[in-house]
Formats: structure tokens, sequence, C-alpha cells
């Protein structure tokens, strides 16, 4: 029986899997997800070749990410597959300065990664806590982490610098940027579509429930909205995005927000939901007659066009417009509004391939390559834990 690799992708409200089969080519076994975990928690398997699909609901009542990761569990044990499981891959939203390479997790590292907590405050604590079951269950295998803020390590330092003192830059106070696992997934299938060069220039949209645009050339990361932290950038489901300094000094200082309540408020209470008083869902948005949905929704789509025409000036231009992720993959009026800000850089969408989301969506007559490619995270984790190589002495590649 061959040995599997387990990628664990654990978020605020959510905790996708998958298992792979690895060799050449890396073979998709299993793929899932246990969502809502904050109200009706749902676990949900998608079909595979091997895989037939499967739907429960896991109670009416909040759970924890523990009680997520033990239903997953529970799931890939019934069906032999835990016991196939050597290497298991952990998405980390940080890996701050130090981690640029997907890392055997071992105590030091462990060590290091709760040190940068601060500084991805809901993100980290999940990703580590997955660490810490998936030993307990699976104490023979290799944990392996690969970072979100890696894929934009290799910037150049301007892109990266804030106009502080030199001596904060140097203790990390610095753009990390955010997603790059799945800017890394897109890289890959630019190189496979257009070979060396990736698409030339290229931005891509990575829009969820957490959103930023990253700009590449040849499939590297050159400049993205998300900076310090995974506030920064675009208007979210709930995070604010960029905002000026000074509110945040005034909340402090006028309003008298502790920094508990302002964390929530950034965190939690803005974005798409604090516009709207709606929903953080853009698809209940888009749903709605409602004033306040459609003002959200339209600040949304300012903000995606306005960070567009920055990153392009960053590149020199734009060649190729990726859409990802919930919102990239799903909702053709938001990619149709948004090429249409972006229109002045030569952008023209075909309404029917948009309509039918095929791969590329650009008009005959666009100067810009317009393309649909799906999210996987969970593929980019095991495509570095193949590379990483199977014993634990093979440290970071």
């Amino acid at each position: 029986m061959t040995d599997a690799i387990l990628v664990l992708n654990g978020g605020s409200s959510s905790l996708k899997f998958a298992a792979f089969q690895g060799g050449d080519e890396l073979h998709l076994l299993v793929r899932g997800s246990v969502s809502s975990i904050g109200e009706r928690p749902r676990l949900h398997v998608a079909p595979t070749a091997t895989t037939p699909p499967f739907d429960r609901s896991l109670g009416e009542q909040p759970i924890s990410i523990g009680k997520a990761f033990e239903a997953v569990a529970s799931y890939l044990a019934d069906r032999g597959l835990l016991q196939r499981v050597r290497r298991v891959g952990h998405r980390i939203v940080h890996g701050g300065r130090e981690f640029t390479r997907a890392t055997l997790i071992d105590e030091r590292t462990l060590d290091a990664l709760r040190k940068l907590k601060p500084l991805a405050p809901i993100h980290q604590a999940i990703n580590l806590e997955l660490v810490d079951l998936a030993n307990r269950l699976l104490p023979g295998a290799m944990q392996v982490g690969c970072f979100d803020t890696a894929f934009h390590a290799m910037q150049p330092e301007l892109a990266r610098l804030y106009g502080l003192p030199h001596e904060l830059s140097q203790q990390g106070i610095v753009s990390y940027g955010f997603h790059g696992l799945s800017y890394s997934h897109i890289a890959g299938e630019l190189h496979n579509r257009y070979g060396a060069a990736a698409g030339g220039r290229t931005i891509v949209a990575h829009l969820g429930s957490g959103a930023s645009l990253c700009a590449m050339t040849e499939g590297v990361s050159r400049a993205t909205t998300m900076g310090f932290s995974t506030l920064d950038g675009l208007v979210m489901s709930t995070r604010c995005g960029a905002i000026d300094p000074g509110v945040l000094l005034h909340l402090l200082q006028d309003r008298k927000l502790s920094p508990d309540e302002l964390m929530d408020l950034l965190y939690e209470r803005s974005g798409l939901l604090g516009v709207s008083g709606i929903s953080g869902s853009m698809q209940t948005l888009l749903a709605s007659k409602d004033p306040a949905a459609m003002r959200a929704v339209d600040l949304f789509v300012y903000r995606v066009g306005r960070e567009i025409g920055s990153l392009a000036a960053a590149i020199g231009g734009l060649d190729t417009l990726v859409f990802t992720a919930g919102i990239g993959e799903h909702a053709p009026v938001i990619r149709q509004r948004i090429c249409e800000a972006a229109g002045w850089l030569g952008v023209a969408l075909d309404k029917e391939l948009n309509g039918n989301s095929e791969e590329l969506v650009s008009a005959p007559d666009s100067l810009v390559d317009v393309l649909v490619i799906p999210a996987d995270e969970e593929r980019a984790v095991a495509a570095k834990i193949e590379r990483f190589g199977t014993s634990v002495g093979g440290g970071p590649f």
C-alpha cells in the first residue's frame, strides 16, 4: 500500500484537507472541508476518481478546530487513508523572515512560529494547533510547514519597506505579503500554459473572504497588496483593508478603544460586513437590493480596480490578469466589473465566456489575457512536500 501525503489548511471558519499519493505526479486521493465551524458545521468531501461524494452535518452548534480535525481524521480512518499517511503538510500563514521555504516542524521551529502569532493573530494560532493535533494523532509522520509569506520573500527591497526608521525595518516591521501558496499554484499553472515567461507581466486576484492581489513577472512575486499583516490592501469579507494609520490612532486615543476592541473591529466587524451592515458574503450582497449592499460591492470593485492600476505601474504594464479563489472563480459579475475598471490597461472581457466561467475569458481583441484558474493551496503544499523528500533529515528546500 503506497504512502499518502495529508495536507491541512485551517482557517477562521473552515478546515480544508486533501490527501495525495506521491510520486512523479501527485495523484489526488481525497479532498474535502469542514465548513461553517462557527455556526452549523458540515463535513463535505468532493468526488474524485477514487472517492464518492460525502456530506454530513456535524451538529447545530459551533465546534472547535480540534473537533473539526477529529471529524476529518475519523473520515480518513474509516476509509483506510489515515493509516497510509507518512507526511503531513501544513499551510501556515506567517513564516516571518526566517521561514522562506518548506521546513520540517520540530520544537525549535514551533517556538519560532509561536512568536509570530501577533502578526497573524487569527490564523497562526489555528495553524499551529493543527500541527499539535497531527503530531499527537500521527507521531510517526513527518510534519512540514509551508508558508503563505514565503512566495513573496524574493520581492525587491523597495516593495517591502515602509517609511519607518531603518532600525524598525531591521527588526522585521516590513511588508511580508500573504496568500503565497495560492499564488505559487497559479504561477505553476501559468508556467504550464505559457512556458518560462509564465504570462509575462501578470496580476493575480485572489478574491475570497480574505482577498489580495499579487503582481508577478515570469511567475515571481514583485509586489502584493497585503503587507505586514493580513489586514492590509483590499476590502475583504470582515477585514478593513488599507486604512490611514491616523484612523487607528484616533480610535485608540480619542475613542478609547482597547487593543482587543480595535483588533475585533478591524478583523471581524469591518470590510463588506461593516460597510453593508448586512453580510460579509459577496453572494449574499449580490442577491440583495439594499443600497447598503450595493455600496459595499461598489467599494470592493473600486478598491480592486485601483490596486490593479498600482500593481501594473510596479511591473510596467499588464499582459495577464488571473482571477482565483471563491469570489474570483464564482462571481462572473464581479470579474466583469473589475475588468471594466481595468479597461484602460487593454483588458476586454468576453461576456459569454465569462458567464460560463471558462479558463480563458478575455475577448479576442483584448490586449490582456484574462484567466479564471481555481485555487488549489492543498496541491501547492503537497508539491512542496514531495520535493522536500521522504526523510526527516531532508531539511528545507
